[in-house]
């Protein structure tokens, strides 16, 4: 029988499973497709449960796989994902309502409404912006709907799958730490954000950190194989990713490119508060890592979100139409053949997410409406970066990973704002570097950092092995 460790994503798009050996061979990847109900507004939500549907799916397809090489067990199991979305549990443990995509604009009038005292310390505090995105926000607005908060606990994502799957109510720290409702100075809840949701300390779950033991599987909807796993929340997915694809360095920007756009910098401590305070008005955040003890900078746009509303409005929805158009605007120049204000896109801004496209030239293609998408990405992280170099020293190198920089034209457009780019050759880093963090946690004695280069490692050694014989 062979032991094997599962990373599990939950993405914007997307939701996968990994398999890999604890060593670090990756075996096997599935997905599907994110379950979100579209609304109009810019809305997207869908039921707690529809997450927990994908994950036993999923589980059966690989199953159906890992069983034609014989038995199995999964040794241990870790979830990461999307911030700024979960679910409110009651004391039975029960939903309360459904979940928010992270870029659903609800909550943006209820934290507007709060105390100015409030929300001028709130920047400095959590060290994130004022706006919809932190959950403090949703969970404003799920009040005045009518929802009870008293007596009840919000996890994000993957906490909420880990908890569902037979572990407690936790708060990974790199979760909790966008919430809104943490002091970043200390990691422990802010007494100010809990008066203003009218809570106590139970709203938030017990901290823990990225790779944590947290129980054992026992959702008998999961194959024999599963039970008995090793559980752990890995954390936020674009730490997450940034882990796996070896981007720990102070030096180093990482781009992870997804429906969000974020760009990553590791701090060995927190900023001081009036830094905090300077970056959150920008919109940069600065808040845990997945890494112990360490901190980002992290900033976020919605291009990836753009890009894709983008295609779609131009029929484009699979992976060959998107292979095709980058090939037409790899043709062209990077800046396109318009004059400036011919076409431009803008709507990139991460409290923004409305795609707006003013045409005020002839001669317009598909090619040329995608290069105004990219250009209006560039000049969101030309801005961000910027902004994050007053406070902290520039980064020497770029590493670009992503749904989007498999497109030749978007690594060649972001090569024009960031130092010396490189793509990463991981197809899918956010649930490889759960894989990590679950086997990590089944380790439990081991030092992160050391035992983190050892599976990135081996990993490495079986790509080079792959593709050698094809060169």
């Amino acid at each position: 029988m062979s032991d094997v460790v599962v990373g599990i994503d939950i993405g914007s798009t997307s939701i996968k499973m990994l398999v890999a050996t604890p060593e670090g061979r990756e075996k096997l990847v599935v997905s599907r497709r994110t379950p979100w109900d579209s609304l109009d507004h810019g809305q997207a939500e869908m039921p707690a449960g529809r997450v927990l549907d994908v994950i036993v799916a999923l589980a059966a397809e690989a199953d159906t796989a890992l069983r034609r090489d014989g038995n199995y067990r999964v040794h241990a199991l870790a979830v990461s994902g999307m911030a700024e979305a979960g679910v409110v549990l009651d004391q039975h443990g029960l939903p309360t309502a459904p979940i928010f995509a992270w870029f659903d604009p609800r909550g943006g009038e209820q934290i507007l409404g709060t105390p100015a005292e409030f929300r001028n310390e709130f920047l400095g505090r959590t060290g994130l912006p004022v706006g919809p995105l932190a959950t403090i926000s949703k969970l404003l607005y799920l009040r005045d709907q009518g929802v009870t908060l008293e007596s009840c606990t919000f996890v994000n994502v993957p906490e909420f799958v880990i908890h569902s799957l037979g572990g407690p109510r936790v708060a990974e720290y790199s979760l909790v730490s966008r919430t809104g409702m943490i002091d970043q100075d200390d990691s422990q809840p802010w007494g100010a954000a809990l008066d203003v949701l009218n809570v106590g300390e139970s709203i938030l779950a017990e901290r823990v950190g990225a790779g944590d033991p947290v129980g054992q599987l026992s959702d008998d909807r999961l194959p024999s194989a599963f039970q008995g796993a090793t559980l752990s929340v890995a954390g936020h997915d674009h730490l997450v990713s940034a882990v796996a694809a070896g981007a720990t360095t102070r030096d180093e920007l990482y781009d992870s490119m997804g429906t969000a756009e974020a760009l990553v910098r590791v701090l060995d401590t927190t900023l001081p508060f009036d830094a905090r305070e300077r970056l959150a008005t920008a919109g940069i955040n600065t808040v845990r890592h997945v890494l112990p003890g360490k901190y980002v900078l992290l900033a976020g746009t919605k291009s990836g979100l753009l890009m894709r509303r983008v295609l779609q409005l131009l029929g484009i929805t699979d992976a060959h139409g998107r292979r095709e158009i980058d090939e037409r605007v790899m043709a062209l120049p990077v800046s396109g053949m318009l004059t400036d204000g011919g076409l431009e896109v803008s709507g990139a801004r991460n409290n923004d997410g409305v795609l707006r496209i003013v045409a005020n030239s002839d001669g317009l293609s598909p090619e040329e409406l995608f290069i105004a998408a990219l250009t209006h990405g560039n000049a969101m992280c030309a801005e961000l970066l910027e902004i994050m170099n007053r406070e902290y020293a520039a980064a020497t190198s770029t590493l670009l990973t992503g749904g989007w920089s498999k497109m030749r034209s978007v690594v060649r457009a972001r090569e024009r704002v960031f130092p010396r780019v490189s793509v990463s050759t991981h197809d899918e880093g956010t649930a490889f570097g759960a894989a990590l963090f679950a086997s990590f946690a089944a380790a439990r004695n081991s030092e992160f950092e050391h035992f983190a280069a050892a599976f990135l490692a081996e990993h490495a050694r079986i790509d080079t092995t792959t593709l050698t014989p094809q060169q």
